[in-house]
């Protein structure tokens, strides 16, 4: 339709619509683009303020101090490592239960809908938790960051209602050409899902990515730290400094950086990974998003 055939009032409501959108995606954007700003920029100069979306004294020095610890390196191996098997196995298995809860003849698929609701509103407590994992032989092990979250109950919840609307007729015609369950799952209820699978891989690759608690609590022998922890110990290391300057080599190292340029440089190193890979899920994720709003 050409604009000038539009009522006043409908170009009114587009102007209107558009400003808004804009105004909102500056606010989005602007905390992202002055913690780049100030990551790129001078830690001294940093320290007086008033840096916005570009920095005054450009510099790279907090980028420079990061690439020059080699174990950097092995972190962002464990993190990724982390979010590929965390990630791919906990998609699996709950959506595996999410079918298994959706299948209108099992009886007792009630019964663990409720069975696991109740464990996101009560649980063990920290203590209990830890004294598992070490009966279980989890800890200082890479297996303690993937196995615990094998299983989510929001996660699966939220796919259920998704494969419920899915026509049962296909399942029944599966089942009687000798189909088992496992193989319905798999050949036909993961590409029919594909948007609330994306939403789920989204959140869950953040958690994995960003966690760093649990590293702290369960590898106490360091060997399978990841990034965020080698990151967050950095940035103490050159807080601690600013405090130690009567020490003239630490003095010089430092004298360039601030905490506040780190901890944006820090923030920017482990938040450009997820948004280069978000835009390819975008699609699914919006999709599994607004899983029942509109029924047919």
């Amino acid at each position: 339709m050409n604009t000038r055939s539009k009522p006043v009032s409908e170009r009114v409501f587009d102007v209107l619509n558009i400003t808004v959108l804009l105004l909102f995606g500056a606010m989005v954007a602007y905390p992202f683009l002055n913690l780049l700003a100030l990551s790129l920029n001078d830690g001294a100069d940093a320290a007086r303020g008033g840096i916005y979306i570009f920095p005054r004294k450009f510099s790279l020095d907090a980028y420079v101090l990061l690439s020059q610890n080699h174990k950097l390196l092995e972190g962002f191996g464990w993190s990724v490592l982390r979010v590929i098997v965390g990630t791919s196995t906990a998609l699996f298995v709950t959506g595996l239960l999410a079918y298994i809860v959706s299948i209108r003849h099992f009886s007792g698929r009630k019964f663990m809908r409720i069975l696991f609701l109740v464990t996101m509103y009560f649980n063990g407590g920290l203590i209990p938790v830890y004294l598992l994992m070490v009966k279980l032989g989890l800890t200082d092990s890479f297996n303690v960051y993937w196995i615990p979250t094998l299983i989510s109950a929001y996660f699966m919840l939220l796919m259920a209602s998704y494969i419920s609307e899915l026509p049962e007729a296909l399942f029944e015609s599966a089942r009687l050409d000798g189909a088992t369950e496992i193989t319905i799952y798999i050949r036909l209820v993961i590409p029919m899902s594909l948007p609330v699978f994306a939403a789920v891989f989204i959140y869950a690759a953040v958690g994995h990515w960003n966690s760093w608690f649990d590293v702290i609590l369960y590898n106490s022998s360091g060997h399978f730290d990841t990034l965020q922890v080698y990151l967050r110990r950095l940035l103490l290391e050159v807080e601690a400094s600013q405090q130690i300057m009567d020490q003239q080599l630490i003095y010089q190292k430092f004298n360039s950086l601030s905490p506040l340029t780190l901890r944006a440089a820090t923030t920017i190193l482990v938040t450009v990974p997820i948004l280069l890979v978000y835009p390819f899920l975008q699609k699914y994720f919006i999709g599994g998003l607004t899983i029942g709003s509109v029924k047919g």
